[in-house]
């Protein structure tokens, strides 16, 4: 038996790939723990059970929405990434003291998990939910790649060994991507230590009070969702969705994610069903397209489902993961800031009608599947701790 702590950011597209991985491990008899800034989110999305280890950590950044490219980049690092690692290492450390691991499972954004175990001499291994930074993403924005070494660079001088020399965001002893090449395409990094295990795909609680009878069988059902951190720019996104998915009522359904309550909803329309949160996976088996912000995790749980997609990307890795999807063939790519419900209408015609986007996401779908997902990756974690075990103890 081994012990594993995650070390993840209060962010629901980077819990949820770990989930699947945490359960995998404990099901074959290992000990986890978490580190997280919002306990009672990780339970939401781990279950009430699980051992989640005090931590500080600020609020998720409410970018003013209007950002985007290097100015996005640089709010989220200053305005949040880097301050979480800050209030989240004097936690990570104190939880390695008390649980005892013999590996840390960091989020390729909780930079505090990586550089207290590599302080501490704790082999880590990096949980990359999103594919963006194993492509090359910034080898043409050269400025924009020392800005972020010289920041890391600091960081590690406040909280971890100012001797260290690893990047935080890639381990160098297991580095587990939830995705596979035939999505992050031909330029993802390849090495021994780095292992494609597609999603990570592990039941959910159900969010309450879905009424599946108000799906129509005879339409075709659309999911439209720009994820949780994006409802502050979703407004004008969502109303054109609305109104391309009415201009096809008589042949397209849509249920529309909508937690920050843009939309105005009501229980007697039939073709758009707008609620706070949907259960999405379940949704998944029954969609005919999902229209979104190219979020990697939303990406990947919809090609899991071998469903084609119409990608908006706001901001961050979505326009890197926007450009997968379509260079594999499995999607159609809108602009978020300027679409109009004739072009959205557009593109949704194309992906429920034009059978190479299904044939493309269903080629993904098998290699999704077959890659292994969260087994793969509790597989992966074991041998890393029987690596590093000490001799005596093995």
């Amino acid at each position: 038996m081994s012990g594993f702590l995650f070390v993840v950011p209060p962010l629901v597209g980077h819990i949820n790939p770990a989930v699947g991985v945490a359960a995998e491990l404990a099901a074959r008899g290992h000990r986890v723990a978490w580190v997280c800034a919002d306990a009672g989110l990780l339970r939401r999305l781990a279950g009430p059970e699980a051992e989640v280890l005090p931590c500080a950590g600020p609020a998720p950044a409410a970018r003013p929405p209007e950002l985007r490219g290097p100015e996005a980049l640089k709010y989220l690092w200053e305005g949040y990434l880097l301050p979480l690692a800050d209030a989240m290492a004097p936690g990570v450390r104190a939880a390695a003291r008390d649980f005892r691991p013999d590996v840390v499972v960091a989020d390729q954004q909780a930079f505090a998990g990586a550089l207290v175990a590599e302080d501490l001499g704790l082999p880590w291994a990096t949980s990359a939910t999103t594919s963006a930074e194993l492509t090359g993403a910034y080898d043409g924005m050269p400025k924009v790649a020392d800005w972020l070494g010289a920041r890391l660079e600091e960081l590690r001088a406040r909280i971890g060994d100012p001797a260290g020399d690893t990047d935080p965001r890639f381990s160098p002893h297991l580095l587990l991507a939830f995705t596979t090449p035939e999505l992050a395409g031909p330029s993802a990094v390849r090495g021994d230590h780095i292992h494609y295990v597609g999603p990570s795909i592990a039941d959910r609680p159900a969010a309450p009070g879905f009424r599946w009878e108000r799906l129509d069988p005879a339409r075709a059902t659309v999911l439209v969702t720009l994820g949780t951190a994006n409802a502050d720019a979703a407004g004008r996104f969502l109303t054109e969705c609305v109104a391309a998915v009415r201009e096809r009522a008589d042949r397209v359904q849509a249920v529309v994610a909508d937690p920050g309550g843009t939309l105005q909803a009501s229980d007697d329309d039939k073709d758009v069903l707008v609620l706070p949160y949907v259960p999405q996976l379940a949704l998944l088996e029954r969609a005919g397209a999902v229209v979104c912000h190219a979020g990697h995790n939303t990406v990947c749980e919809a090609l899991w489902h071998g469903v084609p997609l119409v990608v908006a990307p706001i901001r961050d890795d979505q326009p890197v993961v926007a450009a997968q999807v379509v260079d594999a063939g499995a999607g159609v790519r809108v602009r978020f800031g300027r679409v109009s419900a004739a072009r959205l209408g557009a593109a949704l015609d194309t992906v429920l009608h034009e059978p190479a986007h299904r044939t493309a996401a269903g080629r993904i779908r098998a290699a999704f599947r077959a890659a292994g997902g969260a087994p793969a990756a509790a597989i992966c974690l074991e041998r890393l701790a029987a690596a590093t075990r000490p001799e005596e103890t093995r």
